[in-house]
């Protein structure tokens, strides 16, 4: 198999302060003394490799995600490097499993990335804002993969993910609502999280997998 032998990231306990005082609310305190610490993979990889990785797993299951990713990987050699992606014929790089979308998208993070229009080497010292705006500049990079890359590469504490069908099905279910919230609706309901609206979000997707009784 294509990922065998290769060692999954180690999980590190995350935003303590912010665990702490959502336990104090009154809709998710319940949540989060039944679901426990945040634990999130360390990521060690360079910011291109993570975002190649990002966009292999982008609505695919997480066990098909893993074997295409693996042999993508293997195709480039061991090499996840944007001169390896552009030397490397678009045949091989499609016989690992890859949609043409998904090569598209890869290739172009591949040729924005060495011709210096978007620069990954120094996104963890620029704002939350600064690194959205570069990411959605490549193909096949939205917004959600913007926020996914700053709370789990970067471990930002203050992402409100307001796009994703998880965190808002997470919410009104903590919260008792009948329906999930509208992104508009549920951008306000975060506010009272901040600085902490990443740890919020972690607990939205939890609940989903959890049950109080």
């Amino acid at each position: 198999m294509a990922n065998e032998g290769r060692p999954e990231p180690e999980l590190r306990v995350t935003w303590t302060r912010g665990r702490r005082r959502l336990a104090e609310h009154a809709e998710f305190g319940p949540w989060v003394k039944r679901i426990g610490t945040i634990r999130l993979p360390v990521w060690r990889q360079e910011p291109f490799y993570y975002l190649a990785r990002a966009i292999c797993y982008q609505q695919l299951a997480t066990k098909a995600a893993e074997t295409i990713h693996g042999r993508f990987v293997d195709a480039l050699g061991g090499d996840v490097s944007p001169g390896k992606v552009l030397r490397v014929r678009e045949n091989t790089l499609r016989s690992a499993g890859l949609s043409r979308n998904k090569l598209a998208a890869i290739r172009d993070l591949a040729t924005k990335v060495r011709s210096g229009e978007v620069e990954l080497h120094d996104l963890e010292e620029q704002p939350d804002d600064e690194v959205v705006r570069r990411l959605v500049q490549v193909r096949g990079i939205g917004e959600w993969t913007a926020h996914m890359y700053l709370m789990f590469k970067l471990r930002r504490p203050d992402v409100w993910p307001v796009g994703d069908l998880g965190v808002r099905a997470g919410f009104a279910k903590i919260h008792g609502l009948e329906g999930h919230p509208t992104p508009k609706e549920l951008e306000p309901l975060g506010e009272g999280h901040r600085p902490w609206r990443s740890v919020a979000a972690f607990y939205c997707w939890r609940a989903l997998e959890t049950e109080l009784s």
